[in-house]
Formats: C-alpha cells, structure tokens, sequence
C-alpha cells in the first residue's frame, strides 16, 4: 500500500480528464479534480505519492473501504462465469442477492426491485407508490437529497434541485426536525417532534390527503447534514401514513448497510416503511447497484398487473455478485458490529472533547460511521461559517477548513457548513484517531473566522 510516485502518467491522466471528462455538479473551467493512483482500505493516493485518509468513503459508499480482496475476488469470479445476463432471467447471483438484502429488510420488505444507483431506485419507488394509490402527489422534505434524476432531484430539498425544478413534479415540501436550527421554536427533542408532526399533519390535511401517494424521508439525511430524528418521529410519519392511506418510502440510499451501526437506519427506530430505497454500501461501491425493497401490499398490486418499468442492466450479476460477497464480508468480519462500537466508543467522544476546544463547532451529532460537525461563526447565534449554498469567496472558510485537512494528509467531506466524519464502516481505531488528530488541526483554520 505504499504509494510509488509517477508524476508523469499522473500529469497525463490529468490531462485527458481536463479534456474529456464532464464532471457533475461542477463548473468545468474551475475545477482541479486529484488524479489519483490507487486505494486500499481507508486510504488512496496520487501520482506524486501523496498519501489520504479517506473521511468520506467516497461519496460515502466504500463501507467495507477500498479493494476488499474477497469482493474483489468474487467480481472476478462473475466475470469468468457470467459477465452479464438480461433482467429476464433467473441467474443465482441476482438471486442470492435479493435474498440476502430480503433477510436483514426490516418487516415484509421481501421483494426487491434492483436498479443502477439511488436516483433511479427513488424513482422507481415514487411511480410504484403513485400506480399503487392512484394518487399524484409526493411529500418530502427540506434538507433532503434524494437523487440527480428528474424525479428524485425534484423530491431532493437542498439547492442542487433549483435548475431542475420546473414546479410540475408534484411535489411538496414540508419541514422535518432539526433541533439545532428548529423551524418549530422548539426548546428539546420532545417539543421537536410534537411540531414536527403537527406541521407534517397540517401540510397533508391542507394539501388533501386523497392527492398524496407518499412521504419520502431520508432515515437519517445524509449530505443535508446527518441530523438523527428524535425518539418517536418516523414513528409518528408511519402512523399518519397509516391513517390517511399515504405509502411510506425511506431513503436508506446513504444511511443503509451499516452506516448507522445498524443494517438500515429504520431499525434504530424500530419502524418499518412500505418501500425502503438502497444503493451505496449495498456493495461499498464497487459495481453500480441499487434497488428497492417492497412491501407484500405493494408487490400484490402488480401480481396480475405489470409493472411498467425496468432497467437494462437490472440485477446485473457483477453487481449482485458483489452485493453478495460484499454482505457476507460484513457478516464474517462484524462489520456493522464494529461501526457501532468505534462511533459510539471512540469518534463520538472525540468529537465532543473537539467541540470543546474550538470554537467554530456549534454541534456534533451522529450515530456508527455517520458523524457531522455543524461549523460556525458564533457559537450563540449559530450562524453558519459560510452561509447558505455559499459559493466563491463566501466559502473561504469552509474552503480554508478542507485545504488544511489535506495538508494534514485527512480527505474531509464537506458540504456547506458542515464537515462530516463519514469513513469506511471498518476502519481501524489507529486509523480514526489518526483521521481525528488531522480534523483537530484543520479546525483551527475554522477558529480563524469565528467571531
């Protein structure tokens, strides 16, 4: 794993990139993408031998970290047998897979639609939801991000949906909880959740709730800022779905396969949803896959009806086969176990003992692998380091904050005002402390703009 330094094959990859890549989410002239040579665990590096740790798993996704040997393993394996088959068919590793995520699905989830990615199992949970109710309209939530794809961009409730939003969607959006920066003047958690819930009813009952065909939640928001629901919230949306006929979806796109210290964050809470979305750390990555686990009601509407919709490469069985290895790699090893313990044990105290020694950290919170530190100006107002959706000059500071975590040798995530702990579910102890002594450093270049 010790990196060997090519400037020269970095220079030219760099170049071909610069000239040919489209990148997402980006303005092509202004950025400088890393060229990066290879990874390993919870490192990768780049062509001049500089070595990362990785603090954000990728796009929060390498959950077993990068290279396992066993997946790897079993990827070359598919390929010697079967490289690819239609969605069709029968073929074993779409199966096993189907039934290895069908076992540890909270309740009935026990059919699973497989897709490519997250944005396109959203969408298709939204059209199964709106064809099972015969209903039009969608609820979700602002500080959501839900997917690129037309639909799921237009659920997603952060700014990466405004260009695409053309107000025909049929979607409305509603406030969930957050006490920190409460929308509900909420002095705790109880108050939080009562409002919560009170403004959510309020919203269906206003909007009609014979429109509505579902509420998607995210179990635990992701890159909105990983802010954890309080005691009794995903339980009190089930309930509201129940009573008035609305399909529950939970997005468990970032926060399923153990993130949370759990297999699906919906476990936390005790609560099971009728369609739950996945992709991400279904196989840490490695070959594109997503899905939706479905509910025996849900599948029932299209046991004599087709279901209108597919995907080419559906179940592809690289994917599955790595989605297999992938779950019992995390069985075998105590993966989800482990993440649970280390966040619990080791990051979030660390990250407490941080908040107190510098300033800008107005809050933690977190649960497993799945940690976010709220970055700003005052600690009294909470004004945010850099305001909302900052761009350029305005995002100094958070810029400032990430260039001196890669000085440390630490790849941070960051998103607005947060930076988030989000490194591979096994991760060693040595490993996060390392990580967190480079956090602890890059912190004091937050403290510089405090107030």
């Amino acid at each position: 794993m010790t990196p060997q330094p090519n400037p020269q094959v970095g220079a030219a990859v760099k170049a071909a990139d610069r000239k040919h890549v489209f990148h997402s989410w980006s303005a092509q002239e202004l950025i400088d993408p890393l060229a990066v040579a290879g990874a390993e665990g919870s490192y990768f590096w780049d062509y001049d031998g500089n070595r990362y740790l990785d603090f954000t798993s990728g796009l929060v996704y390498t959950n077993i970290g990068y290279q396992h040997p066993k997946v790897v393993a079993a990827i070359q394996e598919q390929a010697a047998k079967m490289t690819t088959f239609a969605p069709a068919f029968a073929v074993e590793s779409r199966s096993e897979a189907a039934r290895l995520i069908a076992e540890r699905t909270p309740g009935d989830l026990d059919k699973i639609f497989f897709t490519n990615g997250g944005a396109d199992a959203v969408e298709h949970a939204l059209r199964m939801a709106r064809l099972h109710t015969g209903r039009p309209k969608v609820l979700s939530a602002y500080r959501s991000y839900h997917g690129g794809t037309q639909q799921a961009i237009n659920v997603t409730g952060d700014p990466r949906r405004w260009a695409s939003d053309s107000g025909t969607a049929g979607v409305v959006r509603f406030w969930a909880p957050y006490l920190y920066r409460s929308r509900f003047y909420a002095q705790n958690e109880e108050q939080e959740c009562a409002r919560a819930l009170e403004h959510l009813e309020t919203t269906i009952q206003f909007e009609g709730p014979e429109t509505i065909a579902a509420i998607i939640l995210e179990t635990v928001p992701g890159t909105a800022g990983i802010m954890l629901p309080p005691a009794g919230y995903l339980a009190g949306v089930r309930e509201l779905c129940d009573r008035y006929g609305i399909v529950f979806v939970l997005d468990e796109v970032m926060a399923g396969f153990g993130r949370t210290g759990e297999w699906f964050a919906a476990d936390l809470y005790d609560v099971t949803p009728d369609l739950l979305t996945f992709a991400k750390g279904v196989n840490s990555g490695y070959v594109p896959l997503g899905g939706v686990a479905i509910s025996g009601a849900i599948a029932d509407t299209f046991g004599k009806r087709p279901y209108p919709g597919g995907l080419t490469y559906s179940g592809h069985p690289l994917a599955c086969a790595a989605a297999v290895a992938t779950i019992n790699v995390m069985e075998e090893e105590g993966i989800v176990a482990h993440a649970a313990k280390l966040g619990a044990d080791v990051v979030g105290p660390a990250l407490r003992e941080l908040a107190e020694r510098h300033p800008s950290v107005g809050e933690v919170r977190g649960v497993g692998m799945f940690w976010a530190l709220d970055l700003v100006r005052d600690r009294e107002t909470r004004e945010p380091l850099v305001p909302y959706n900052a761009a350029g000059e305005a995002n100094a500071p958070m810029a400032a904050f990430a260039a001196a975590a890669k000085a440390n040798g630490l790849w941070p995530f960051v998103n607005m005002n947060r930076t988030h702990v989000v490194p591979p579910l096994n991760v060693s102890e040595a490993e996060i402390k390392e990580g967190l002594a480079a956090l602890d450093a890059a912190l004091t270049a937050a403290d510089a703009h405090t107030t």
